[in-house]
């Protein structure tokens, strides 16, 4: 009998111990994988604007270029998603708000050039220095750029680009020709300056 008791005892003790150990068995949830936030540079929110000068004394013309064709690219940087990023930019996309201007430079300075179609080049973002390869009238240079990154996204790039570097200068005369009377200041000297300044903004969309 008392062997009996003892056999009932230790099976319920066992019974016991296995309930406790199935009740201590959690299962863990799986850990959760943060995504590292990104930073996407899209044409659309891309702008390309130049002001080149006319006259002694150097009177400012401004415009720009309404169409910018590159693929969205993205990086966990603003530096990072402009670094190696390659555009180009149509010539028929020249907008100065004047449609005789505008008409007189596509066919008197841009179509002075080889490869009047499009403008093209390759950003270049690396050790606090940025420069954008551009290829125009078969030429291709750098032009080094200064850059202002605010809130992390908005970005400017600015920069002068001196025509000679792109063997412009026929085209520089050939405008200077189709505009003579219009770049006269009041010296009566007409002339058309080699440097242009570009400015490059863009807002980064986050990822």
């Amino acid at each position: 009998m008392k062997k009996l008791i003892a056999l009932l005892v230790l099976i319920s003790l066992g019974t016991t111990a296995c309930k406790q150990e199935k009740k201590e068995t959690k299962t863990e949830a799986p850990a959760q994988v943060e995504t590292a936030e990104k930073f996407v540079i899209k044409p659309e929110a891309t702008s390309v604007k130049w002001t080149a000068y006319k006259t002694t004394e150097k009177k400012a013309v401004g415009g720009e270029f309404a169409t910018l064709n590159f693929d969205n690219k993205e990086g966990a940087t603003a530096q990072e998603a402009l670094n190696n990023l390659s555009f180009s930019i149509p010539v028929s996309s020249l907008f100065t708000k004047d449609e005789s201007r505008d008409a007189k430079l596509k066919e008197f300075f841009f179509g002075a050039m080889l490869d009047t179609e499009f403008l093209k080049g390759t950003i270049k973002y690396a050790n606090n220095a940025c420069v954008a390869s551009i290829t125009m009238n078969g030429v291709t240079n750098d032009l080094p750029l200064e850059v202002n990154i605010t809130d992390e996204r908005r970005v400017s790039m600015t920069g002068t680009m001196n025509l000679k570097d792109w063997d412009a200068l026929g085209a520089l005369e050939s405008i200077n020709k189709a505009c003579f009377d219009l770049h006269k200041g009041p010296d009566g000297v007409s002339k058309t300056w080699e440097d242009v300044a570009i400015e490059v903004s863009t807002f980064l969309r986050k990822n």
